[in-house]
Order: C-alpha cells, then sequence, then structure tokens
C-alpha cells in the first residue's frame, strides 16, 4: 500500500500574528455655540492640540477637523486622521506624560475658534506607549505539527515546537 501523507496538519501554528495598532484615537463631543445652544446638523471647525505635561504645556500635536454634527449636536471624529498643523501623531512618546487634549471650535464651520476647553488624557492612549516599549527584538513562538500515515497505516504526529 502506497504511503499516504496528511500534509493539511503539517502545519498547525507556523504563522506568527503580528497586531498592529491604528495610530488613531476615538473623539466625540457635544458641540454648543457661545450661548450653550446645541449647534445639530451643522458644519464645525474644530481643532485639536496634545498638550505635554499640564494644561498649559508644551504642544506635541495638533490638527484641525471640519466635521458635520448629527441631529443632537454629537461631533465624532479620530484623532490622528485630521489635517496635521504641528507634529506627528505617530512620534509621540506616550510615556512621558500626562498628555492633555486642547479643544478649540468654531460653531460656524471654520477656524475663528471661540470656545476652548482642555482636559487630561487619562489610561486608553497609553495603551499606544505598550507597542513602543516592547522589545525591538520579538521573539517568534510557534507549534508544528507533522502527521503521516505508514503503509502499514499506522498515524504517526510530531509536535515540533520552536522560539
Amino acid at each position: 500500500m502506497k504511503k499516504v501523507g496528511l500534509m493539511g496538519l503539517a502545519m498547525l501554528f507556523s504563522m506568527g500574528v503580528w497586531a498592529q495598532v491604528p495610530q488613531k484615537m476615538s473623539y466625540q463631543a457635544i458641540i454648543r455655540n457661545a450661548s450653550n445652544v446645541v449647534v445639530a446638523s451643522s458644519t464645525v471647525g474644530i481643532k485639536l492640540s496634545l498638550v505635554q505635561g499640564n494644561p498649559n504645556g508644551s504642544t506635541v500635536f495638533a490638527e484641525r477637523h471640519s466635521k458635520t454634527t448629527n441631529a443632537n449636536g454629537l461631533l465624532s471624529l479620530e484623532i490622528g486622521g485630521g489635517v496635521a498643523l504641528s507634529g506627528n501623531f505617530s512620534t509621540i512618546d506616550w510615556g512621558k506624560g500626562p498628555y492633555f487634549i486642547k479643544t478649540e471650535t468654531d460653531p460656524s464651520g471654520g477656524s475663528n475658534y471661540s470656545i476652548v476647553g482642555t482636559t487630561e488624557l487619562l489610561s486608553v492612549p497609553y495603551a499606544l506607549y505598550a507597542v513602543k516599549s516592547r522589545n525591538v527584538h520579538h521573539q517568534f513562538f510557534g507549534i508544528v505539527m507533522v502527521a503521516f500515515v505508514t503503509q502499514d497505516q499506522n498515524f504517526h504526529a510530531t509536535w515540533f515546537g520552536h522560539r
């Protein structure tokens, strides 16, 4: 009888999976004008700055967006996805915090920013720091199983682990 190979099981785990962290953060806000009235279903201009150290610290990244609010005045955008004004979002050293988000808003849609606010970033963006803090020499782990059926119909499987 011929030797039958089961190469479908030859490699169970042989490739590393590399996760990629998107270089953006979600941001949402309810937009109100200077009279505290919700700006619904309107295009607004917004400038976002990431400030290091304290609310009045140095700006490490700034960008602008032009977005439309929904019927409830909700604005949704991605920090790192706007038109960059200064800095580079992907090169921010998140380990040198604290960081603050400074928002400047023009409810009429332009760049005459009249409403300003600053708030501290807490935990989530620091996950981006974890990407940079891992060892440059990544470890590759895998398991390979070689299986075959011999001429006398005996099944053999061997596991190989490597690193």
